[in-house]
């Protein structure tokens, strides 16, 4: 995904060319972004200069959106999941730990759900937008393009 957001608005983006930036199998990288796609994080595109892009602007993909669609949901452990495919714990009443767990869940989401992924896009590979930009009368003017800073319009 970071590799996607460096090279957002450039057009798609081959596995195999992922694959040799990040230095993983692209068998493993056509697996993770099956379920991205179907999350509609990314986007694909059939053809010779086909690929995948992001399905949004980074700084409009949260990082917890990203890993519930690689992961599932986020739980330390089962009994502090809140799936409702997962039941709970028949011991969680009196568990002393369940509390500590369910912290835990609690900080990682939040951080995740206060982090995109144009946070974790380096400033040095900044991109134009390549969307127009909208005009207040809501018309788009092709020829303006805005810069991004971690995703923030300027």
């Amino acid at each position: 995904m970071v590799q996607l957001g460096r090279r957002y608005g450039t057009g798609p983006a081959s596995l195999a060319e992922i694959a040799l930036d990040e230095d993983l199998p692209r068998a493993y990288l056509e697996q993770l972004v099956t379920s991205l796609r179907e999350a509609g994080l990314v986007v694909s595109t059939r053809g010779a200069r086909g690929g995948y892009e992001l399905g949004a602007h980074p700084s409009e993909i949260r990082m917890s959106d990203v890993l519930h669609a690689l992961e599932g949901p986020i739980a330390p452990m089962i009994c502090a999941s809140d799936a409702e495919e997962h039941l709970a714990c028949d011991r969680s009443a009196r568990c002393t730990v369940n509390v500590l767990w369910v912290r835990v869940r609690d900080a990682i989401t939040s951080t995740l759900e206060g982090m995109t992924l144009a946070d974790l896009v380096p400033a040095s590979h900044i991109t134009l937008d390549p969307r127009p930009a909208a005009a207040p009368d809501g018309d788009a003017h092709p020829t303006t393009l805005e810069p991004t800073l971690s995703g923030a319009p300027s």
